[in-house]
């Protein structure tokens, strides 16, 4: 016969394997926790980075600091689209790197974490990012944040007009009043992104109060009132009938092939264009309008929620070191943060024959340099462009102008004349039945 156990000693044995749950729990989770210091999660651009360095920077890593570490990459189109993952919570992203406008908009809601500049025998390699980026991040830090605390500089460069040299002459497109001439009517690509856009059509419908000294550049770009952003709309809404269409990315390789004749380009997807188009005998050049323009900056940094800082900070080093910028430079066709004597000698092209002020990012002794300055804008055309902030508490309202402007809305006659023929499709069958049963009594009281 089998002996019962006494309540007391149940309550013991139930109490043992609740603390051996608990230790177990505890367990699996630190050993979690210490796997997620393995791993290192990044969110980036599409083609915006060499991706053999993925595979060699845990190499360094481990050289440097004796750990393993594996990284996890994906990347996104939008930047919109990896700002609404981050600010959901749901991922754990260690690195991402959106525009400055998406930067600075994550810095003020306290979405992100410093970098940890402790960089042991690696030493520190983000003094090598020219003073000229540097001093256009303080623009976007936020009461007891300074934003070079949070954020390093990746790329940059400008917005401007990529244009067919055959079908369009020179000095039209020296001016953003070629994309609103009628005789340019579907031949332009425009850029699917409302912050760029806006600061296009502004600059061109305010422009004679800049030209008078009434407004500034940044003014008109930056100010957002109601007013303001009424005459972007009114600018887009003339703009449109000239269009061929939106474009999201796809706009350069169109170009390339000869499908459009001008496009609202980023000065790096502009270069890529450009050699591409060669290739095939099509002749590509960009400009910044002498109205004037943007210019941006992408940057990286550290999710609030990310899960391993330390390698996060340390593969921000990596990429400020001048052999790796040269390296995702070549590969991505755009402009470095990085203003090293590495990086301008590398630029360098004695085929050329005009010169480039670069000493605003060099320094000084760089105010004749041959580099190709669609990638290095001469310091007249960056004193035309300017920095662009996040629309903040206006945002709502430029989206639903930029949804009007864009044609996303239909009119109410069209939804009436849309709604007037589902009725009809709708209400056929019940139609022909009805004519067919009067035809019907129509037949039998003619026999009658």
């Amino acid at each position: 016969m089998r002996t019962s156990l006494q309540p007391k000693y149940l309550r013991i044995i139930a109490m043992l394997f609740l603390l051996m749950a608990v230790g177990f729990a505890f367990h699996s989770c630190k050993e979690s926790e210490q796997s997620r210091k393995k791993i290192l999660k990044i969110y980036n651009w599409a083609d915006y980075i060499d991706e053999d360095l993925l595979v060699e920077f845990p190499v360094w890593y481990k050289e440097q600091t004796g750990e393993d570490v594996k990284i996890v990459y994906q990347v996104f189109d939008m930047a919109e689209v990896m700002y609404t993952k981050v600010a959901l919570g749901k991922e754990d992203f260690d690195l991402v790197c959106p525009t400055q406008y998406i930067i600075e908009r994550m810095l003020k809601q306290d979405m992100l974490l410093p970098i940890d500049r402790n960089f042991g025998k690696a030493g520190d390699f983000l003094g090598n990012i020219s003073p000229f980026l540097l001093d256009r991040m303080d623009a976007f830090s936020v009461p007891g944040k300074k934003a070079a605390d949070y954020m390093v500089p990746y790329m940059w460069g400008t917005s401007g007009i990529l244009y067919n040299t055959k079908l369009v002459p020179t000095e039209e497109v020296q001016s953003w009043a070629c994309f609103w001439d009628p005789k340019n009517k579907g031949k332009i690509l425009m850029k699917d992104h409302y912050w760029d856009v806006y600061n296009m059509a502004a600059i061109w419908g305010f422009y004679p109060e800049i030209e008078s000294g009434k407004r500034s550049r940044y003014d008109v770009s930056n100010d957002h009132t109601d007013e303001d952003i009424a005459m972007v709309e009114k600018q887009l809404t003339l703009l449109k009938p000239n269009l061929k269409g939106w474009e999201a990315d796809f706009g350069k390789e169109m170009m390339t092939k000869g499908e459009a004749w001008m496009n609202y380009a980023w000065s790096g997807d502009a270069v890529w264009a450009i050699e591409e188009a060669a290739a095939v005998n099509v002749s590509l050049d960009y400009v910044v309008p002498r109205e004037g323009s943007n210019i941006w900056f992408d940057g990286w940094v550290i999710p609030k929620n990310a899960g391993n800082v330390k390698a996060a900070s340390y593969f921000l080093n990596y990429l400020c070191q001048s052999d790796i910028t040269l390296r995702n430079m070549d590969v991505s066709g755009y402009t470095s943060a990085i203003g090293t004597p590495e990086i301008r000698d590398a630029q360098i092209d004695t085929s050329l024959t005009e010169t480039v002020n670069l000493s605003y990012f060099f320094g000084p002794g760089n105010d004749s340099l041959l580099v190709n300055p669609i990638q290095y804008p001469d310091s007249s055309v960056v004193a035309r462009c300017v920095l662009l902030h996040d629309f903040l508490d206006k945002n709502d309202k430029v989206l639903e102008m930029w949804s009007r402007a864009r044609g996303d809305n239909l009119d109410r006659r069209m939804i009436f004349i849309i709604i007037g023929i589902v009725i009809l499709i709708a209400a056929w069958p019940v139609y022909s039945q009805i004519k067919k049963y009067r035809s019907k009594k129509r037949r039998l009281a003619k026999k009658s």
